[in-house]
């Protein structure tokens, strides 16, 4: 049975009157129950008898489910609960070999929390970093996608990539990307904070080493929280903490006294310390049950249709767009027609209530589910009388 188009969710949100934020890829706001959630789990400390053990481990395992429901993963204990991603590039850093001479494929201005890892690993190992450049002009994604799959030789170890480009969503071939990782023997890691909870990821066609996403963007959830699946590459790897929570029979808390060298299974072993958080986790489980209720692919459906009509009209007054095949369709950038700079562009929306980001050369919009016609009509309005 077909499932039925979703319409506009603002009256979940709290956005004031008035406020046009396209800008969801800076920091998704929380949802009414996300907020009120988080609430209610803060006060849960008032009285720390109401904390009994099996709340240390239920509500991790309850969010693990959520979330490898949300990417099509298989097995959620292969889930670890992260407080940002740059911990789950550490982690994957940490343990995957690498070979002096060897080469880590990475994209030109790729965000920074997936870069400085590889950096210090490479350094370490006498390995090669290998910046896949950027082309020039407003359509990049076709020929960048080639640059990458012709970057990944068999020297290659590591390919380490977004699911698109965090500052104009440019889209990455990751099923295409992933075969040639995998004919050449090499590990994917794929950040999908910029597109995890806005548009359905293909789990089965690529298959990473690595997947991780942070719940503060399209996750809609709080801040200082991240999720990280983890392969069978890492089934008997090392964690940045040795965690007391990460050992075998954690649950025995009186039982904690004998000391063992085993971990629980999957990658629970590579959870940051104190993961049981009382006030994050609840509000995360209730932001994931939202993702889960509207579906990814229907999110992606309803901002694509927001947004046609935008991009028509923006590619018509100039703006430099990218073609569809590679564009993502909650997360853009327009490039800036002859005479316009982007800095007073942004300053020119901002007095009109209209928030969107500057990022690298584009002007970057990030609608989603929140956001109506009447908010790409003021953007448009704005940038109508800017090139006027």
């Amino acid at each position: 049975m077909a499932t039925a188009p979703l319409s506009c969710q603002k009256d979940h949100f709290q956005l004031p009157e008035g406020l046009h934020y396209l800008n969801c890829a800076y920091m998704g706001p929380l949802p009414r129950v996300v907020e009120e959630a988080g609430v209610r789990a803060l006060r849960t400390k008032r009285d720390p008898t109401g904390i009994v053990p099996r709340d240390f481990f239920e509500e991790s395992d309850r969010v693990r489910e959520k979330f490898a429901r949300i990417v099509g993963a298989s097995d959620s204990s292969r889930i670890a609960i992260h407080p940002s991603v740059s911990y789950g590039v550490a982690t994957a850093a940490r343990n995957l070999p690498l070979a002096r001479g060897a080469r880590i494929v990475l994209v030109e201005e790729q965000f920074p929390g997936n870069v400085y890892s590889w950096r210090r690993l490479a350094s370490e190992a006498g390995a090669a970093l290998h910046t896949v450049a950027r082309p020039e002009g407003a359509q990049v994604g076709r020929e960048w996608n080639e640059r990458i799959l012709d970057a990944i030789t068999p020297v290659t170890e590591i390919v380490t990539l977004p699911t698109v480009h965090w500052t104009d969503g440019t889209r990455f071939d990751l099923p295409a990307i992933a075969d040639r990782a995998r004919d050449v023997g090499a590990a994917l890691v794929v950040d999908a904070t910029q597109s995890c909870g806005a548009v359905p990821f293909d789990f089965e066609a690529v298959r990473p080493d690595v997947f991780m996403a942070a719940a503060y963007k399209w996750l809609l959830g709080p801040y200082s929280l991240a999720f990280t699946y983890l392969g069978d590459r890492f089934d008997h790897g090392t964690p940045l903490e040795e965690t007391w929570i990460g050992r075998k029979g954690s649950e025995d808390f009186k039982g904690l006294v004998h000391y063992t060298d085993e971990y629980q299974p999957g990658a629970i072993r590579y959870d940051v310390g104190e993961r049981s958080n009382f006030a994050l986790l609840p509000a995360a489980s209730v932001a994931l049950d939202l993702i889960l209720q509207w579906s990814p692919a229907r999110i992606a459906e309803y901002v694509r249709r927001l947004a046609g009509p935008l991009l028509n009209r923006a590619a018509e007054l100039g703006f430099g767009v990218e073609e569809d095949a590679f564009r993502s369709p909650h997360l853009f950038g327009l490039k800036m027609p002859e005479g316009l700079v982007l800095e007073d562009v942004r300053n020119a929306l901002e007095e009109r209530r209209v928030f969107v980001s500057l990022r690298g050369s584009s002007l970057r919009i990030s609608p989603n589910v929140y956001n109506s016609g009447d908010d790409v009509e003021a953007l448009l309005d704005a940038l109508e009388g800017l090139t006027r």
